[in-house]
Parts: C-alpha cells; sequence; structure tokens
C-alpha cells in the first residue's frame, strides 16, 4: 500500500506536489478524514466547482476551444471548477479530461465521468422494461454487471440508471426505462441493478457508480405527457412511489436524480420534503443528489424561481448536491453564500458527499484506473457479453396467447412466410437509450429465423412503416398511406402454412419525449394485419415495442401473440430460438394492457369504488359502457409452451399475532409435455384498514423451473413488514383484522385463502 501511494505522489501529483499539502493522499487515514483534508484547502469556488457538471463540450482529443460557452466549460475545468463530465466516452478520450483535472488544476481532483449506460453499453441488453418480464433478479443483476463492465472499460464511472420510476401509464415514454407498474417488483428489480452495476467490491475496474432516478413521482405525470406536473397524497407516494428508492438506498446505491416534474406544486429539483427529509434524514443517505439535465433552471418556467440565483439557492437549500447542464450552481452559489443567502455548510455537506465517491471509487490513489485500452478492446463486444445479453432477451420475452398450439414453430416441413419491416430492421431492436452502440448491429428477426435452415422463410416487407431515417432527436414520420407492400405480403401469406408477423413501434417512439396518445400499432400496421388474417388466419403477431399496446383486434382474432419488447443486440436470434421452441418462454408482464386508450392508466393494484360490481343488475356501478374495465392482458401473465397447475394452497393457521410469520404452501405441478420455467406469485389483501387498500398487492414471488410432471411444493413467509402501509403522515401502520392471500400464474388467476392478524 505504501508503494502504492508513493507512486501516485510521484506520478499524478508531480505538478503541485511542492505547492500543496498532499496528506489527503494518505490510504491509511480513513476516508472521512481524507475529505476533510482535502476541503481544509480549498476555496469557495473550488468546493462549488465540486457540485458543477458539464456535459462533453469538444473534442477532447483536438484544439482547445477558442471562444463561446466550450470556452467558459474549458476554463472552468483548467480551474478545478468542475467536478464531473458527462457524455465524455472512450479510454482516450477520458484520459485527457482526467489529466487536465489531475494535473493542470491546483489541487488535482479528478472528475467522475457519467454517461447514461440504460440498458448496457455498446452489446446491448434489452429495454429495462422488457427485463423486468424475466422476473429473475440474477439475470438482471448479470445484465446490469457486463454494461457496468463496458462501460467501466470505455472510461465511464458513473451512470444514470437504474430507473426506478413505477407508472400505471403507457402513454409516458419513459415506461420502458423501468420496472413496470408494481412497487414490489419494481423495488426487488432496483436492489438488483445497483448491486449488477456496483458489485461487491466497488473499488474495482469493473464497476460504476449506479443512480436512483427520478426521484420522485416522475412516472405518475398527469396524463403520461413528459415533464408534466404530479399531484398525490402522502400516503400513495410512500406506498406506490418510494419503495423501490428506498431499495435502492438499502442496496447501497451511490447517487440519486432528480424528477422533471413538480410534485404537489415543489419540483422535485428543489422539494425538501423529498430530497432532506426523507432521503438524507430519515433514510440517512450517504451519497449525493444530481439534478437532471438542466432541471434547476427548468425551475423558473415552473413559475417555482424567479431567477437562476433563486433557482440555485432553492434547489442546493432543498438538498440538491450537483448541477448537471444549467450552469447555475457554479455562475450563483459563490455570491449567494458571501452575500449571506445561503449557509456555506449547505456547500460544505454536498462537496463532502461528491468527494466520498470519488475517494469510495479509489480515482485519488489512480485517477486513470478506468482508462486502459487493453481492457477496453477485451471487454466491449467480447462473446462472453453476447451470450449473456442473450440470455437476457429470451427470459424477457412474454407469449400473451397461443391458441391451438400454433407455437412453436415446425422445424422442417412448414412453410412460413415472414412479414413486416420490422422483421428485417437492425436498428429499432436496439430500443431508445442506446447512444452508445452503432445503428445496424442488432440482429434482426430475418437474420435469426434464417439460422434455421430446414425451415425455409419467404419474407415480404408488408408495409414500411417509418419513412425517413429516424434519429434519438427526430420525430418519427409515421406511413399511414403507402401500401405498395400489401400485395406481395398478402400474396407471400396465401403460400405459408403459417405466418409470422412483426409488428408494432420502433425503438424510438418510445423513450424520453416519446409520450403518445394512441397506443395502437403505428401507421397502417393494423390494415396489414387484418388484410393478412384473410388470407391466412394462422398467424404469430410478435410484437416490437417499448411500452403496452392496445391490440384488443388482434387479441381476439391472432391465435398467437409474443411480446418481444425491444430486446438489444441480439434480438433476432432470441426471438428465432422461442419461436421454434429451442427456449420455452416464461416471461410475465410486469404491467398491464389495456384494451384501448381510454382505459389508461390500467393496473391491478387499483382500489374498489364503493360500487365495484352489477350485484343490483342495474346501470349504476363502476364501468364503461363501451368495454370492459379489466386489462385486456393483466399484470403477471406469462404463458409456456407446457402447461402449470396450481393446487392446495395451504396455511399453517388462520389466526396470527403481529409478530408471527405466515407460512403458506402451493403445489405446483407441470402437466404439459416440456420442461418449462413458471413464476408463482403471491398477493395479498388487507380486507378493511384506516386508509382504504388496494384489491390485491404483490409480496411475493419465485421463478421455479419443472421438468414434465414433476411436481413442487412452494412455500412463502410473509412477515409484518409485509403486511403494513403508509398513511397520509407517512407513518408506517400494521392494522389487526383479515387478510385474504393469493398466490398463482398471474394476477388476475389466484387460488385463495384467508387469515386474520390479532
Amino acid at each position: 500500500m505504501i508503494k502504492t501511494t508513493l507512486f501516485c505522489f510521484v506520478v499524478f501529483g508531480v505538478a503541485n506536489i511542492t505547492a500543496q499539502n498532499k496528506a489527503h493522499l494518505d490510504t491509511t487515514k480513513s476516508i472521512e478524514e481524507r475529505i476533510t483534508l482535502l476541503m481544509n484547502q480549498m476555496t469557495l469556488e473550488e468546493k462549488v466547482g465540486q457540485m458543477n457538471q458539464y456535459n462533453g463540450f469538444w473534442e477532447v482529443t483536438g484544439p482547445a476551444p477558442q471562444g463561446g460557452s466550450s470556452k467558459i466549460k474549458y476554463d472552468h475545468l483548467n480551474k478545478g471548477w468542475v467536478g464531473s463530465l458527462l457524455n465524455v466516452r472512450g479510454v482516450q478520450k477520458v484520459r485527457e479530461v482526467q489529466k487536465i483535472a489531475v494535473e493542470n488544476t491546483r489541487l488535482g481532483i479528478p472528475l467522475i465521468i457519467g454517461f447514461d449506460v440504460i440498458h448496457s453499453y455498446k452489446t446491448l441488453s434489452p429495454i429495462p422494461l422488457a427485463e423486468a418480464a424475466s422476473w429473475d433478479m440474477e439475470a438482471i443483476k448479470k445484465s446490469a454487471a457486463i454494461a457496468a463492465a463496458e462501460a467501466a472499460a470505455s472510461g465511464i464511472n458513473w451512470t444514470f440508471a437504474p430507473n426506478v420510476d413505477v407508472t400505471i401509464d403507457a402513454r409516458w415514454g419513459r415506461v420502458m426505462e423501468g420496472a413496470g407498474e408494481d412497487p414490489f417488483l419494481a423495488s426487488k428489480i432496483a436492489v438488483a441493478r445497483v448491486k449488477g452495476f456496483q458489485g461487491d467490491d466497488f473499488s474495482g475496474t469493473n464497476t460504476i457508480a449506479a443512480c436512483a432516478k427520478h426521484f420522485a413521482g416522475y412516472g405518475f405525470v398527469e396524463s403520461g405527457k413528459e415533464y408534466n406536473n404530479v399531484d398525490m397524497s402522502v400516503s400513495r407516494l410512500y406506498n406506490s412511489v418510494l419503495p423501490p428508492f428506498k431499495a435502492a438506498n438499502d442496496a447501497g446505491v451511490k447517487t440519486f436524480m432528480n424528477a422533471f416534474n413538480t410534485l404537489n406544486g415543489i419540483p422535485a429539483t428543489a422539494n425538501r420534503f423529498l430530497l432532506r427529509d426523507i432521503l438524507k434524514t430519515k433514510w440517512d443517505f450517504q451519497g449525493f443528489v444530481v439534478s437532471d439535465w438542466a432541471s434547476i433552471g427548468e425551475m423558473i418556467s415552473h413559475g417555482y424561481a424567479k431567477d437562476g440565483a433563486e433557482a440555485a439557492e432553492k434547489a442546493a437549500e432543498a438538498g440538491s448536491d450537483m448541477d448537471m447542464e444549467s450552469y447555475l450552481y457554479v455562475n450563483e452559489l459563490v455570491n449567494l453564500v458571501k452575500e449571506k443567502k445561503l449557509d456555506i455548510e449547505i456547500i460544505n455537506d454536498a462537496v463532502r458527499r461528491i468527494l466520498r465517491l470519488k475517494f469510495e471509487m479509489g480515482l485519488f490513489e489512480n485517477p486513470y484506473k478506468y482508462c486502459d485500452e487493453k481492457r477496453e478492446k477485451e471487454v466491449i463486444g467480447s462473446a462472453s457479453h453476447h451470450d449473456g445479453v442473450l440470455d437476457m432477451a429470451k427470459k424477457s420475452i412474454v407469449l400473451l396467447k397461443n391458441d391451438n398450439n400454433l407455437l412453436p414453430l415446425k422445424k422442417s416441413g412448414q412453410k412460413i412466410a415472414l412479414i413486416g419491416a420490422l422483421a428485417s430492421d437492425k436498428t429499432s431492436p436496439l430500443g431508445s437509450w442506446r447512444i452508445a452502440a452503432d445503428d445496424d448491429t442488432a440482429v434482426s428477426v430475418l437474420e435469426g429465423m434464417q439460422k434455421y435452415k430446414n425451415s425455409p422463410v419467404t419474407y415480404a416487407l408488408g408495409t414500411a412503416v417509418f419513412s425517413g431515417k429516424p434519429t434519438f432527436t427526430k420525430e418519427l414520420e409515421i406511413n399511414t398511406d403507402d401500401k405498395s407492400g400489401f400485395e406481395k405480403a398478402i400474396a407471400t401469406a396465401r403460400q405459408a402454412d403459417v405466418v409470422v408477423m412483426v409488428l408494432g413501434e420502433h425503438g424510438f417512439q418510445s423513450g424520453e419525449g416519446r409520450s403518445r396518445t394512441n397506443l395502437d400499432l403505428p401507421g397502417n400496421q393494423q390494415e396489414l394485419l387484418e388484410e393478412v388474417f384473410k388470407v391466412n388466419k394462422n398467424i404469430v403477431l410478435v410484437l416490437n415495442n417499448g411500452r403496452p399496446l392496445a391490440i384488443q383486434w388482434a387479441a381476439n382474432h391472432i391465435p398467437a401473440i409474443v411480446e418481444a419488447w425491444q430486446l438489444g443486440s441480439e434480438s433476432g436470434n432470441a426471438i428465432a430460438e422461442v419461436l421454434y421452441g429451442d427456449y420455452n418462454p416464461s416471461g410475465k408482464l410486469p404491467i398491464s394492457f389495456p384494451r384501448n386508450v381510454g382505459q389508461v392508466p390500467i393496473y391491478y393494484n387499483h382500489y374498489n369504488t364503493g360500487r365495484p360490481s352489477n350485484s343490483e343488475n342495474n346501470v349504476f356501478w363502476s364501468h364503461y359502457s363501451d368495454v370492459e374495465k379489466t386489462p385486456l392482458f393483466p399484470f403477471g401473465h406469462g404463458l409456456s409452451y407446457t402447461k402449470f397447475d396450481y393446487r392446495d394452497l395451504k396455511i399453517n393457521k388462520t389466526i396470527f399475532s403481529v409478530e408471527e410469520p405466515i407460512k403458506l404452501s402451493v403445489s405446483v405441478t407441470n402437466t404439459g409435455n416440456l420442461d418449462g420455467k413458471e413464476v408463482v406469485q403471491l398477493y395479498i389483501r388487507d380486507v378493511s384498514g384506516s386508509i382504504s387498500r388496494p384489491v390485491k398487492e404483490l409480496k411475493g414471488f419465485e421463478l421455479i423451473a419443472l421438468k414434465k410432471g414433476e411436481q413442487r411444493t412452494i412455500n412463502f413467509t410473509l412477515t409484518k413488514e409485509d403486511l403494513g402501509y403508509y398513511d397520509n403522515g407517512g407513518n408506517y401502520l400494521l392494522e389487526p383484522g383479515m387478510f385474504k392471500v393469493f398466490v398463482g400464474t398471474s394476477s388476475d388467476q389466484l387460488l385463495e385463502t384467508e387469515f386474520e392478524l390479532k
């Protein structure tokens, strides 16, 4: 350790070693001592600089900027007035900017390098919503670990993930980034992703700091419209929104990110109740909070701050520690402190939190630890990573419908027509938020199916759904008029035994800024589907999408429907293996599918009304007059190529004290002809409480593998932590009374029993 420390003194501190005290580099001292030693040397400007994050602003391997905002940022970087950069990637570029921070500035404080590693880096996993459909925590953890390894190999050490926003509104574009509608499932996934990103040994070179976002309520924006307002009760906040954030904090997540929305009239970026009262006090969060992109400045548009100085003051006071790209902290905080409008201790607390992460990463010992060209070449795009994302992709696929066992396809002796622009697309399957990946690198469905040589496939485009080349920033142009490919598609379908149609959304139709008011198949895909159905009813509909779609007609007419999301680099291989039966699908929906957009928001854990059913046989009950009030496909739904039978739900007794564990068991048998996996789901209902309770709430699940004919008894235990809830004061209540317990294959197909809590 002494040799390492001396080495760092000589190599990384040579420019300033005679001018400054380097006691903070002494690794025999605790991190907190080292932070104090460093902060004692820092000017107010240098402290505020640590709270400043800039986007990459020039080609770092070229000449320095000569004017404009880039020149100002460059000067700030050289003064040590930048604590973090985002969107600088690649070992060569990261080394260049880190070199400026370490060797050109007075104190040589290294940078944190951030990037949106949402569903891996270069070798892409499925979008997060798809991964959530696996209900496989180990697979999700491994996927995050692959993402971390590739990002770290590229010089990045901080990801703005996981997104743990619970949402019940499929219109919201960022539904693709989260884990769906249920706080219990989302909490488990939050932990898996945090541990996957950060690993067990955070000081290594294959892990990165995670960031739980968006704190809080972003998934409940009004009308599903991006950046919109949120208004909700405290009990809903605590019971539906906060659990995944709390789980991420308990798992040791290093950073949080603010939400763009207001919450009950106060922007989340300056919401003291969220940041100080809950996160930093009640939860004792020791990391730091970063704003979302320019969200501090956006408080002026919200009508919450009159100008930049007031916005910076309110955000810092509330507990936002780092300013992402609004320039307000670096421009305003020094004067606010000098004018006695802002307490210096607020600055000190924020800087201590930011420096703590840098010390924990080991950046002071080796600022260039993530800058290894050899590792970059070996790790990114490795065969093992492709194997890993393929495994994740297969586990993410959900079989929604399979009448008459149309699937799996036969591997020989069957004429197959493949139709749809998305079937040959190699960019759309990458999904949104894949800014480090290259276009045209996904395995297409056509390519995946062509690997089955004894099952020839005839392909027809059908309709070019999207005209123009979509980009991350360009709005998509949807084709509704051009039907020139219909005739060939129909003729191809007429000659086939089975038609596989790949329809849905382009990868850039969901994600940030991609809210929709129509959840049908975009463009003229629905018309194409109906025309093909007229000549061949043996259709397998493969959906590529980043959100639930309203496919009522297809559910009524198409015999087999596969939810294949946007599955990343190995998309086509994963889909083909499921279609041909080399992988038995086991995914379950993490979010309900509506019958039409008028039902949205729709979710399984809703509250009953006073008139939930038509018991009096009249019109005055809670329902729609034009469609059923149930979802088209409910939360937890997902079929297999085999069958699972549930029997004998048992509970060890019927009356329990508060401290007693409730033990349940259920018998599950694979009654089909194939081996398969099943997600056994457990729900409860608190029959009555001080606040009305949902009709059911997920409180446990187990992913099991059963060979054909195998029977297994699955055991669950409920504790007092599972049975309580939060009231409108944020108080946790555990009340005596009757509870119903449900166990089964989905939220709407369940065995039932009950018990009483004394």
